[in-house]
């Protein structure tokens, strides 16, 4: 059975319930016309007009119901197909010698039926129907003659031909309703597909515009709105919006030559390099023309070449190992000797120092160059701040300064991160704040607190009450190799913010009103267990 609210049903039933006062009004007709407009016999004339009447009034009724009747659809069609075949028997009866066409007009009402009914049922009344026609030929109920072998034969072909109609609109209406489910699964398809494209567009670094042959601008995605200029929504005249673009356009239209120039369509937008291409080929009613920013293009090639020097920084200093290993051991066995003086034991403590130093830079490095992929867990931001704090005292000599922990969030701050990494971007935050976060002459103070940001978002921060980092500065402590420190690698905020992102999290620079520095680490949110970043690291 289909379903209430399938559209081919409805249409189906509204048809038959149509038909149903066609034929009512063809039995009234019948029933009431004149006798000199040759009317078939009527053996009971106040029956037969009685009969047509209360069908049509039941035709009505139906009519009126058809709405309502989709909630119990097989229900509704059973019993009027039950009076539709009672009534043309009984018709037959009043009327016959009008059966024959009486009898074609109940073939529709088994046909229609059936389109909607499971074929067992509408079988079993094309039965009752073939019951009725040869039941009423056996009763002998036509006029002054008993049942002969002529109405025999019709009543049996007449039942014939309804299993056969019936049995035709059941199939081909389960053909029609599947081939219409299936033009409806490939419309949604289409226009699911429609949608992602229009969405892929939309959310392309590239932009992309459709022109007319009229100059004018029938789609644009963001970025090429951006990079136009963020135009109104009214403006699609092309020559007006960037009239350099509009002249290539038409150079190219006009010679098949491409100006590959970089040009900047609107003030304070980045350069791009214009492309066109036509929907068709020698069809110029619509050119694509796509706008590749040249900002994009060079930040690619910085992290190519970044890439590239990092894979050579690497083997340099996997190379610088071992003889910087020989010089520190050879210092430590020259710092040994009992015969040299306090100027040589002080260039054997230089040498040291720079010993020590270079294979932080070295390690540093490796350790960039090697850095293994994160394995994110759920992390209670609270408990796991207060064991780093703990673990971070017991195995470090912090002497007079101090360090705190504060998670007093009413309910547990839990984000995703892989807790090893997360160790070393804490460590790296809480050794700079202990080295420069402190006043002169004064004892350091710094506090890890763990809270619940805006929108759910976890933070971890490392608060200092120090002396700040001026802005200038602070717009470069995390590239690479930057340290205002003699002794400094310039590599540790470096490291710190390369581990964040590679935990989905965002590490920033936040100044303290009064003083001092807070580096603020926004993490993933876990929901339930592993969230859709943890997801994707662990897939």
């Amino acid at each position: 059975m289909q379903s209430a609210g399938s559209a081919a049903v409805r249409h189906e039933l509204s048809f038959l319930n149509v038909f149903r006062i066609v034929q009512a009004l063809v039995y009234v007709g019948l029933a009431f016309s004149p006798a000199w407009l040759g009317r078939p016999h009527l053996g009971a004339a106040d029956f037969a007009r009685g009969v047509a009447v209360l069908y049509l009034l039941f035709a009505l009724i139906m009519l009126l119901l058809n709405r309502r009747s989709m909630a119990y659809v097989t229900m509704a069609v059973s019993a009027s197909l039950v009076v539709d075949i009672v009534a043309a028997v009984l018709a037959i009866t009043a009327m016959y010698d009008a059966r024959i066409g009486i009898a074609m007009m109940l073939a529709v009402n088994l046909s229609a039926g059936a389109l909607i009914l499971p074929l067992r049922l509408s079988s079993f009344f094309a039965a009752l129907a073939t019951l009725g026609i040869l039941g009423h030929t056996f009763l002998g109920t036509s006029p002054g003659s008993s049942p002969g072998d002529r109405d025999l034969m019709e009543g049996a072909l007449f039942g014939l031909a309804y299993f056969a109609t019936t049995t035709l609109c059941h199939v081909l209406g389960r053909q029609l309703r599947a081939t219409e489910a299936l033009a409806e699964q490939r419309s949604t398809d289409l226009a699911n597909m429609a949608q992602v494209s229009e969405l892929i567009i939309r959310r392309m670094k590239t932009g992309v515009l459709l022109v007319d042959d009229a100059n004018r601008i029938h789609q644009i995605n963001e970025s090429a709105w951006m990079l136009m200029g963020n135009p109104g929504a009214d403006q699609r005249d092309l020559g007006q919006l960037a009239p350099e673009l509009s002249r290539r356009l038409y150079h190219w239209m006009t010679s098949g030559k491409l100006d590959e120039t970089a040009t900047q369509l609107a003030d304070g937008v980045p350069e791009v390099v214009p492309r066109f291409t036509r929907l068709a080929p020698n069809d110029d009613s619509h050119v694509l023309i796509f706008l590749d920013d040249t900002s994009l293009l060079s930040r690619r090639a910085e992290e190519l070449t970044l890439t590239s020097l990092g894979r050579l920084s690497a083997s340099i200093a996997h190379e610088i190992r071992n003889p910087l290993a020989a010089i520190r051991y050879s210092a430590q066995l020259l710092a040994e000797s009992k015969s040299m003086d306090g100027t040589d034991q002080r260039m054997v403590e230089i040498i040291n120092n720079h010993c020590i130093r270079l294979n932080e830079i070295i390690e540093n490095i490796l350790q960039l160059s090697r850095r293994e992929r994160s394995r994110p867990e759920s992390l209670d931001l609270g408990n796991w701040a207060q064991d780093f704090v703990t673990e971070y005292s017991e195995g470090n000599d912090l002497g007079a300064d101090t360090l705190r922990v504060i998670a007093n969030s009413p309910t547990p701050v839990t984000a995703v991160a892989d807790p090893q990494q997360l160790q070393q971007v804490l460590w790296n935050l809480v050794q700079n704040a202990l080295r420069y976060g402190r006043m002169p002459g004064e004892p350091a103070r710094v506090l890890v607190v763990a809270r619940q940001g805006e929108h759910g978002a976890p933070i971890l921060e490392v608060i200092d009450r120090g002396p700040g980092i001026v802005p200038k500065v602070a717009a470069q402590i995390f590239e690479p190799f930057y340290t205002t420190h003699e002794y400094g690698t310039g590599l540790g905020l470096y490291l710190a913010r390369q581990m964040s992102e590679a935990n989905q999290a965002a590490l920033e620079y936040v100044r303290v009103a009064g003083g001092g520095s807070c580096f603020r680490l926004t993490l993933t949110p876990a929901h339930g267990g592993l969230s859709v970043a943890e997801d994707a690291a662990t897939a």
